[in-house]
């Protein structure tokens, strides 16, 4: 005599548990590149923000003639601090000039550090010569989702 037994069978309960497996599998290779993906974006709004900055710093150098006593000889800020600290403009009241708010940290290193390169230097160079800022790049390590590499970004 059968009852009117109600629930799940385990083979049922095994469908299920497994199907949740495999859709997990799926799901955190997705979430890890999404994750990943998202500090790239964010890598190269950083290094447009410091790259216009620079830029900047640079045309009211060209600009300002009072600015141009205060700056090293090739227009570049001598290091990535002057940006934030503000370019004294020379002129008889005290301006100063701001092209950063601060220094963005690497989202892939979590660090305020960048390389640097000056205007004398080959592309290719990776180690800063000291003479000023010309560009920076990412010092994070290894490859992107695109083959390319973070410090050629």
């Amino acid at each position: 005599m059968r009852t009117n037994a109600r629930g799940f069978s385990l083979i049922e309960l095994t469908c299920t548990v497994f199907l949740l497996g495999v859709m997990a599998g799926i799901a955190l290779p997705v979430a890890h590149t999404m994750e990943r993906r998202a500090r790239e974006l964010e890598l190269k709004r950083h290094l447009r923000e410091m790259r216009r900055a620079l830029d900047s710093y640079n045309h009211v150098i060209q600009v300002v003639p009072s600015a141009k006593q205060n700056a090293t000889d090739e227009d570049w800020p001598e290091d990535l601090d002057i940006l934030v600290e503000g370019l004294d403009l020379g002129l008889a009241k005290e301006v100063k000039v701001k092209f950063l708010r601060r220094i963005p940290k690497d989202p892939l290193t979590g660090e305020n550090e960048w390389g640097k390169r000056s205007s004398k230097q080959d592309p290719d160079d990776t180690s800063w010569d000291s003479t000023h800022v010309f560009d920076v790049f990412s010092l994070a390590e290894g490859e992107a989702l695109d083959g390319t590499k973070y410090s050629e970004w």
